[in-house]
């Protein structure tokens, strides 16, 4: 396989343009793909081409299969990088790229279809001695299953889609009446979410906190490039990551990131992906929950902490490289935390704000990253994520980390549309955070309680 000299973006926003700049860095050429909507995105007007694809609606310009098929032949790129969400992790998207002769950056599609599937993830996780929540061995097959599963496992229980992610298709249910009225619905949402009905139940742990291993395969070997905790959580979709995590001790930290890699190295792992877990903190175990054969919107914690770019790697990887560090050259030093930033009001009630930027401040100083997908002038779409960019600090500790953050977003502004930044900046300041005592759930409760007054009071709403 020869080394990638062309690249197709097929994809939007801030990751279009942080692949943008890792292909520049390698000497790559880009061909940025836009709905009509985003013809003067940054990522555009970053880009060496740019081909509109369609309409702004996902449906008819980046999930157009053919459209992006017929870009990808036309443009004469010899490679195409999904980036995350859209087709990212969609196995037929792949296949097809690689009929064509062309290079999809990520792993081939059997591993795409075998760890994007729920059930067949858990079963490899099993296979490769990894422990998982306490659940179905496989897909539910009706409602008898169900509630005999979940008396064997005990309550709370979740019914979550065997072809889900996102948060969508999951129902936590505390008793069999719950159970009874979930299924149905988790039934159809995940039907219409994803185009597959089907459902397995797991137990459901209270006070979860949520964690990832970062790994990195050529096909051949894998390794791991430390964990990172992702537990604040909004209608289950992540608002702020670390890495480390701090919680964890070295022994427990180690042996997570073992099974991370073993669980890669038996499906062959190549490119970037992330192993998923929930940790429970009350009997220090953790039980893997899902594969990300992706990029993950949180990798820039993992390369402030580790000093290796994944999306470089990607590419060369996917270019016919092998890995270029081994697990002992791949160090941690010190901590990171990333904070989305996204064009939504948290004092209403995360109300969307899409429209335009006509004042953007970033942050600069030692340890200060600002990963954007917008510039002053860029007039912010309404048909898409309301992801606008993401701030990343480092520091030497977390205490340090935390103090860098809260006066990076103090350093922050982009107006007049209004964002997250307010939500961070009350964050970043509340005493169960700095002393790490949180959870999945904690962020919602936090939000029910003191939150929307700590975020009003901290915007000057």
């Amino acid at each position: 396989m020869a080394p990638i000299r062309k690249l197709l973006i097929a994809n939007r926003g801030e990751i279009a343009v942080r692949i943008q700049r890792a292909a520049r860095d390698l000497g790559i050429r880009t061909v940025q793909v836009a709905s009509e909507a985003d013809r003067d995105m940054l990522a555009a007007r970053m880009a060496d081409e740019v081909i509109v694809l369609g309409p702004p609606a996902a449906s008819k310009s980046y999930l157009a299969v053919d459209r992006l098929l017929d870009a990808l032949r036309d443009s004469g790129a010899d490679a195409v990088h999904p980036g995350y969400g859209f087709l990212s992790e969609n196995a037929d998207f792949a296949r097809a790229v690689t009929a064509m002769g062309r290079i999809f950056v990520g792993p081939d599609a059997d591993t795409i279809e075998r760890m994007g599937d729920k059930v067949n993830a858990r079963q490899a996780a099993i296979a490769a001695g990894v422990p998982v929540v306490p659940g179905s061995d496989g897909r539910i097959e009706g409602l008898e299953q169900a509630l005999s599963l979940a008396a064997e496992i005990g309550y709370p229980v979740m019914v979550k889609a065997a072809a889900g992610g996102g948060g969508r298709g999951i129902r936590v249910s505390h008793t069999a009446e719950e159970l009874a009225a979930a299924i149905p619905t988790a039934m159809a949402e995940a039907k219409a979410g994803f185009g597959d009905p089907g459902l397995y139940l797991e137990a459901y742990i209270e006070k979860a906190r949520h964690i990832e291993v970062q790994v990195l395969g050529d096909g051949e070997d894998v390794i791991h490039l430390h964990e990172r905790e992702c537990s604040l959580q909004r209608r289950r979709q992540k608002v702020w990551e670390e890495a480390p995590a701090a919680m964890l001790d070295p022994g427990l930290r180690a042996e997570l990131c073992a099974s991370a890699v073993r669980l890669s190295r038996a499906v062959r792992y190549r490119g970037a992906g992330t192993m998923e877990y929930l940790y429970d903190p009350g009997r220090r175990a953790f039980y893997f929950i899902e594969m990300n054969t992706r990029i993950q919107v949180e990798h820039p914690v993992t390369e402030m902490i580790t000093g290796i770019d994944l999306v470089r790697e990607m590419l060369l990887i996917a270019g016919g490289g092998r890995l270029r560090m081994t697990q002992e050259e791949v160090r941690c030093t010190g901590h990171a935390i990333e904070v989305r930033i996204n064009a939504e009001d948290p004092a209403r009630n995360f109300m969307p704000n899409p429209g335009h930027v006509e004042t953007l401040r970033l942050p600069e100083g030692p340890g200060i990253r600002f990963d954007e997908g917008i510039y002053a002038g860029y007039r912010v779409p309404p048909f898409y994520d309301s992801l606008l960019g993401k701030l990343i600090v480092a520091g030497a500790s977390r205490d340090e980390a935390l103090d860098r953050m809260a006066a990076a977003l103090d350093g922050l502004e982009i107006g007049p549309i209004a964002t997250t930044t307010a939500l961070h900046r009350a964050l970043v300041r509340d005493p169960a955070l700095r002393a790490g005592e949180v959870s999945t759930r904690w962020l919602e409760s936090w939000l029910e309680g003191p939150g929307v007054a700590a975020i009003k009071a901290g915007s000057g709403s």
